[in-house]
């Protein structure tokens, strides 16, 4: 059992000593005081885990004790008591901090059910708590992995984004890191201490959805034995990221509207209205404009998520970063699993680089697991590769610059000539075998030169003892 210290401000004496018998029983420790003045120098002097506080008390408003109380000791949950159940109270008690409002008069079972619902908060906090600084060391920008322009437009994107709190609405392929970009723009905002919580919207059956994002109060259906907290309620004053947004039923798209136009929702079944303070980012591999057009998405949804918008290009589109890609996932490999993995030869470089990469970095991080795992000499050469990998392009042999088509949109220089000199540099290290020397006297540049390049690109030099990638 989690033991609470529970802080009682009640000036009824009947009262005081129903509820200091009834949460001893269920084995917290209990402070009762009669005011607000005596509650304020309580929480000076010992933890509180939980306060219970009335709404009218003889010196202080419950409300206003709450407030200073949570100036003093922000992890303090408060439960608000009072015996006007009106909605307007109970609004008034969660603008200021409330976790729950108990009518007076209440059952012993309605006083238990909130102090776990205080405990349930308590544990969420806890945890997010614990794993929030080892998640934001894991999520610095240099998770980013390459050089590209295509990459560099996204981290500066993330790094201009970060702070503000307005909708971001993500958009690319599947596997491309829409998630990745998701936590980098949380965990490098102001929020960045507070909750960060996901919902997959294509995951979760539709009609559990609504209960995951807005909670539910006992007995709202079948099942609902305790009232429940939502995911928008757990990320208040933090982050909720909404993947596959796309998913969402139109039904549930109208709530989701009103949560972005007010602030505010009721849970399944109940009737109060529960504001939060909370970012939103969704992110989607849809075409939502064509998703508005065939009628499956309201357009003034799609245009209350589309404040700020960004695309993560596909993998095919930064090809220049698969070798440092294949570096970061083999090194990640041999860490973790103890694999003897020592790299991928230039010409097994040379086909993944050429490969169209359909699931993007998400199945080239799999086909990398895969292939370590499976060769056999910890060397990745080509015969360990699939056959649609070993098959070379025509392209890929005769890369010459009447080859680039042109669009309407033009093509990107940088990206282009960064992509051929790649091209020139695993054709030039295939024909020397891996020797560096030899292969900057077929590119006609100095050794060093060449060597200061491999290592910008991720690549590693073979007669340095090193793997060819």
């Amino acid at each position: 059992m989690n033991v609470l210290s529970i802080l009682v401000v009640e000036d009824d004496e009947g009262l005081q000593n129903l509820l200091r018998r009834l949460l001893t029983r269920e084995g917290h420790r209990v402070t009762v005081v009669g005011s607000g003045q005596e509650a304020l120098r309580v929480v000076q002097e010992i933890p509180v885990h939980v306060m219970m506080v009335d709404l009218k008390l003889p010196d202080i408003d419950g409300v206003a004790v709450l407030e200073r109380v949570l100036k003093i000791d922000s992890k303090v949950l408060g439960i608000m008591m009072s015996g006007y159940g009106s909605i307007d109270c109970a609004v008034k008690a969660m603008k200021a901090g409330a976790v729950d409002f108990l009518t007076k008069p209440f059952e012993n079972e309605g006083v238990v059910a909130s102090i776990n619902k205080a405990l349930e908060v308590q544990r969420c906090r806890n945890s997010a708590q614990l794993s929030r600084k080892a998640v934001r060391e894991h999520y610095r920008l240099k998770q980013f992995i390459g050089t590209s322009e295509p990459i560099r437009r996204v981290i500066e994107f993330v790094t201009k984004v970060a702070d503000c709190n307005s909708t971001v609405l993500i958009q690319g392929e599947s596997g491309t890191g829409k998630e990745l970009v998701a936590r980098m723009l949380h965990f490098h905002g102001e929020t960045k201490d507070r909750p960060l919580v996901p919902v997959n919207c294509g995951a979760i059956p539709e009609n559990l959805l609504e209960s995951e994002l807005f909670g539910h109060e006992k007995g709202a259906f079948t099942g609902a034995a305790h009232a429940r907290i939502g995911r928008f309620e757990l990320a208040h004053g933090g982050t909720i990221f909404l993947d596959e947004i796309g998913e969402l039923s139109l039904g549930l798209q109208v709530k989701l509207l009103r949560v972005l136009q007010e602030r505010s929702f009721e849970r399944v079944g109940g009737t109060r209205t529960i504001d939060v303070d909370v970012r939103v980012i969704a992110a989607t591999n849809q075409d939502l404009e064509l998703a508005v057009q065939q009628k499956r998405f309201r357009e003034d949804l799609y245009y209350r998520l589309n404040v700020i918008p960004v695309t993560v290009p596909p993998l095919r589109e930064r090809r220049s970063d698969i070798p440092e890609l294949v570096r970061h996932f083999l090194e990640r490999l041999n860490h973790g699993k103890q694999l003897a993995s020592t790299g991928c030869s230039t010409d097994a470089m040379a086909r993944l680089m050429d490969y169209h990469w359909p699931g993007n970095i998400r199945e080239l991080e799999n086909m990398i697991e895969r292939l370590a795992v499976l060769s056999q000499s910890g060397m990745i050469e080509v015969s360990d590769l699939p056959e649609r990998l070993q098959r070379r392009s025509v392209a890929t042999e005769q890369m010459t610059p009447h080859l680039i088509s042109f669009t309407d949109q033009g093509v990107n220089l940088s990206q282009e000539i960064e992509q051929f000199e790649n091209r020139l540099i695993v054709g030039a290290l295939r024909q020397a075998n891996g020797i560096t020397s030899k292969a900057a006297q077929l590119l006609q540049v100095n050794r060093t030169t060449l060597v200061e390049k491999m290592k910008r690109k991720g690549f590693a030099p073979k007669n340095q003892g090193c793997p060819a990638f």
